[in-house]
């Protein structure tokens, strides 16, 4: 699958059709947005369409869906299993669109949330630190 950049028309279609929930929030990721709930990313702009996290049945019904495909951004048959690539179609249909990311959120929303990461960041710099005052003792011995 080529790269295909999210059409910036997109983008407002996507927002007006996540549920208006506190619990959701969205980050842009890759030229698109991403939405989350309980650190998991339940829906998302990919390309010309939305792929979103599905539990069964739900993800049996989305893939019936003509156009519809299992979710494989690197296009190398390594799809994620419970993620599926609506069809394009869905963005013109905004009120369909809504009951599928309105699914997606409810059953990511029963997942447990996602413990974070630690920042990796904050742990190169300690581990450079480290290894330079090692450096700095052997120097000195």
């Amino acid at each position: 699958m080529a790269w295909i950049k999210v059409p910036p028309e997109n983008h407002p279609i996507f927002y007006d059709a996540l549920p208006k929930s506190p619990r959701g929030e969205t980050h842009k990721m890759f030229g698109g947005i991403a939405a989350k709930v309980n650190g998991h990313v339940f829906a998302g702009l990919f390309g010309r369409s939305t792929m979103v996290l599905l539990a069964e049945p739900d993800r049996a019904a989305a893939l019936a869906l003509e156009g519809a495909a299992p979710f494989d951004p690197m296009g190398d048959g390594r799809a994620r299993s419970e993620k599926v690539m609506l069809p394009e179609s869905m963005m013109d249909d905004l009120e369909e669109l809504r009951r599928w990311i309105a699914r997606a959120f409810e059953s990511t929303a029963a997942l447990p949330k996602k413990a974070k990461k630690a920042d990796k960041g904050k742990k190169a710099k300690k581990a450079k630190k480290v290894t330079k005052a090692k450096k700095v003792k052997k120097a000195r011995a």
